[in-house]
């Protein structure tokens, strides 16, 4: 990474330099105050608009003229075209700006001379009328085709970048993906990820990327063990594979492979026999339900996966002292064409990177620590099926088709016996890292990352979709590079090893390089498991960006006939991203299909990882449109950041995000929502007098350019807090799921809060909210400062 860190070139500013104060539509005379009042400021921050006839009515306004000094020096560009039109105050929809010369005796030059009292005969007063009005015509007819072109022209560069993105993206095409997806299916019975690896780094290389590399880590890998677990009812003494088959050596060897990989990786090894407590979702208040009922101590919870993270059910059953764990989905959890009875599925209990060195990357020398399981409780996943055998329940739905969810009386009893066995080795785990290198801002990053097949992992498909997608962009990008095109920052693509584990291969990358990623990268774009139905797309994308996946959305939805609601939130999602935007606050943005329904239903059910064969996706998107539109939204949201000149992140959206977060009848929030609103004054602010001007094509200048992008690409990093329960995001911008808006670790705080009958939490929660707003008022406040101080002179 660090041969491959361009330094920022040196840049010149051309032409004028130019400063933006903000004055008062009542008064402008000079000297005035640069500052609004606090009640203007309110009133006119979000959407003021210029009363051109009102600048042009101002007294004084006419009285600028050309001086005889500044007559002799008309050669000189810079002063050749001071006119009228070069300093009238620019439109702006979101604040009131005037350009001023940076010299202080801006205004004293260009006042109105004396007369002078030299008597002109008659003719020379009529060849001076004559020329003036020749002039003057001549001007007027110079100005108005200026005028009419100017828009004009600020409007191409805008519809040039336009075509050339749908230039790029025509390229992409549904029969590649197919293709591609399917030479990657056939990879996957390797029993090592090295062939997989490589094959991506060849095809990469191939289609022009630069710097195509493997990054490789020696990591702590839990593997299913040398046969599969099983569990026995005690009463009758029969024995179950997790797949709810018996224990049978005819039924090991007709699904051998599927019963190993049904497990958690990272979970206690062991047998343990005891009574099965049905604790349903496991959340507080079922906990505190079952409390008052039973001894807890050492019991092996029947737990459903959804609604809330495993990791954080998980901390709560080990609290109240369960010695194992039974992990299940619950058929009526699923859509009704879901069959998933009889399969079995792999969980990961890591919360990110190789345990063995938790916190800092696992390179030659570092310190390994002996970590192999990451809980006390003995967790395995079972099938729906076996979980109606352990409860003697036939069949979960009634005659009628309404479901009727899974649950164990209250007053029978199940002894069971749960049997885990498996095995933890050092294994290499293979990233492929390739970098497109940016023209104006080499060291400024956007990377976009899919993943790729880990040996001894699960077999499903989703990281083939994924790695389709993302060499599709590829080869469309690099088609445009080969006829000397180059975005202005730097993209690097990355192919992740390790995700099913807990994401080991991004967060050691990440770690790795975290200085250098803290400082440059500005974007993450996830392609991970991007086709989970086909009914409805759904974004994820950070509150700053979710305005751009708005507009590409509508955009994509004007192309085609059926025009679906557009569905974006920012919610916790699976995957590679997870790094970047839990420990350097980096925006992202992801694009998914899923069923409608699966979207209904509980949260956190794509933590469990199915057995998938290579024919589903092909069942759920058979013509490979769904992914098409996946790679070009994708790669359109790519192009945008990656080249234009202003970052596309909006410092508003965030503040009214945090706002929207606070409402609702949650307690002790009041000193929260004054902050909020202080907050939103400081963005409201900080767009109109910084990101507006910047966006003019006009009035742009780059050296400011560059730190209001410095300033936009970090706005998230005041929202990562160190104390969070396990499995909910340290950036508390992201929520729980895309039905509740309020702040996650408030929600679970006030949960705690209930379970314990103690304010110590919630307080705690708070204060981590508190401090994250404070500082993102302040950032933005600095931000205000520094832009005046530069280039108002008070440096």
């Amino acid at each position: 990474m660090g041969e491959n860190e361009a330094s920022l070139p040196n840049t010149s500013l051309q032409g004028k330099k130019m400063a933006y104060q903000k004055v008062n539509a009542d008064q402008r005379a000079p000297g005035h105050s640069q500052y609004l009042d606090n009640d203007d400021l309110q009133a006119t921050a979000l959407d003021l608009e210029w009363d051109m006839e009102k600048e042009l009515e101002e007294p004084g306004f006419d009285q600028f003229q050309l001086d005889s000094a500044e007559n002799q020096n008309l050669e000189n560009p810079e002063t050749a075209d001071l006119n009228l039109d070069s300093i009238q105050p620019a439109t702006s929809p979101k604040g009131r700006f005037q350009r001023l010369q940076e010299e202080s005796d801006y205004v004293t030059r260009y006042t109105r001379s004396a007369p002078k009292s030299n008597p002109c005969n008659f003719c020379r007063l009529l060849k001076i009328l004559c020329t003036a009005t020749i002039l003057f015509i001549l001007g007027i007819l110079i100005g108005y085709y200026a005028h009419k072109n100017c828009p004009s022209n600020a409007t191409t560069s805008g519809t040039l970048d336009l075509h050339l993105y749908q230039e790029i993206l025509k390229t992409i095409q549904a029969e590649d993906i197919k293709k591609s997806f399917r030479n990657l299916v056939q990879l996957y019975k390797s029993e090592d990820d090295t062939e997989i690896s490589k094959k991506i780094k060849s095809h990469w290389t191939s289609l022009g990327l630069e710097d195509v590399q493997f990054v490789n880590y020696s990591v702590l890998l839990n593997l299913p063990g040398p046969s599969a677990s099983s569990v026995s009812l005690s009463s009758s003494g029969q024995c179950f594979h997790p797949n709810g088959q018996p224990c049978s050596e005819e039924a090991r060897k007709h699904s051998s492979q599927d019963l190993l990989y049904s497990y958690a990786a990272y979970s206690a090894k062991g047998t343990l026999e005891a009574e099965v407590i049905d604790v349903s979702y496991g959340n507080a208040d079922d906990l505190k339900r079952i409390q008052k009922m039973k001894n807890t101590t050492n019991k092996i919870a029947l737990l459903k996966l959804g609604k809330l993270p495993l990791l954080y059910k998980l901390s709560l059953l080990e609290k109240a002292g369960f010695g194992g764990v039974l992990l299940y989905i619950d058929p009526c959890d699923l859509p009704k064409t879901a069959n998933l009875s009889y399969d079995t599925f792999m969980v990961s209990l890591n919360p990110g990177g190789d345990p063995s060195t938790p916190g800092y990357p696992s390179v030659d020398g570092s310190f390994r620590q002996n970590r192999s399981n990451l809980t006390s409780l003995l967790v395995q996943p079972i099938s729906a099926s076996l979980v109606a055998k352990l409860i003697s329940s036939p069949n979960s739905r009634t005659k009628n088709s309404v479901c009727s969810p899974l649950e164990l009386p209250n007053n029978d009893q199940r002894i069971v016996s749960m049997q885990i066995q498996t095995v933890t080795k050092f294994k290499t785990v293979t990233n492929v890292v390739g970098y497109l290198k940016g023209l104006t801002s080499p060291d400024r990053y956007i990377i976009v990352g899919s993943h790729h097949h880990t040996a001894y992992s699960y077999y499903g498909q989703e990281w083939a979709s994924s790695t389709a997608i993302i060499t599709a962009f590829i080869r469309a990008l690099m088609l445009r590079v080969k006829r000397g095109w180059r975005p202005d920052r730097t993209i690097v693509f990355c192919s992740w090893g390790g995700t099913a584990f807990g994401n080991i291969g991004s967060y050691e990358w990440g770690e790795d390089f975290r200085k250098v990623l803290q400082r440059n990268v500005v974007a993450y774009i996830s392609l991970h498991s991007p086709i989970r139905g086909n009914s409805s797309l759904y974004s994820v994308a950070s509150p700053s960006l979710q305005q751009l996946v708005v507009e590409k959305n509508n955009f994509n939805c004007s192309r085609r006939a059926k025009c679906q609601e557009t569905n974006v939130s920012s919610v916790q999602i699976e995957g590679d991203a997870d790094y970047f935007i839990n420990h350097l606050g980096i925006p992202t943005v992801q694009f998914a299909y899923e069923d409608i329904t699966a979207l209904e239903g509980p949260s956190f059910l794509s933590e469990a990882l199915f057995l998938k064969r290579a024919t589903k996706i092909e069942e759920m998107d058979p013509f490979f449109h769904l992914h098409e539109t996946i790679t070009k939204l994708s790669g359109e949201v790519i192009l945008q950041i990656a080249n234009e000149p202003v970052l596309p992140f909006n410092a508003l959206d965030i503040a009214i995000e945090v706002q929207n977060s606070l409402k609702g009848d949650q307690p002790y929030t009041h000193q929260l929502l004054a902050l909020a609103s202080r907050l939103r004054e400081s963005a409201e602010l900080f767009q109109s007098d910084e990101m507006r001007p910047a966006n003019d094509p006009k009035e742009r200048i780059p050296v400011r350019v560059r730190m209001l992008n410095d300033i936009l690409q970090d706005m998230e990093k005041s929202f990562l807090v160190e104390q969070v329960p396990p499995g909910f995001y340290r950036n508390i911008l992201y929520h729980l799921d895309g039905k509740t808006s309020q702040f996650s670790i408030l929600l679970e705080a006030w949960e705690h809060c209930k379970l314990l009958a103690s304010n110590e939490t919630i307080q705690e929660a708070l204060s981590e909210v508190l401090n994250s707003i404070n500082s993102a008022q302040v950032y933005f406040k600095a931000g205000l400062d520094v832009f005046d101080s530069v280039f108002v002179g008070k440096n």
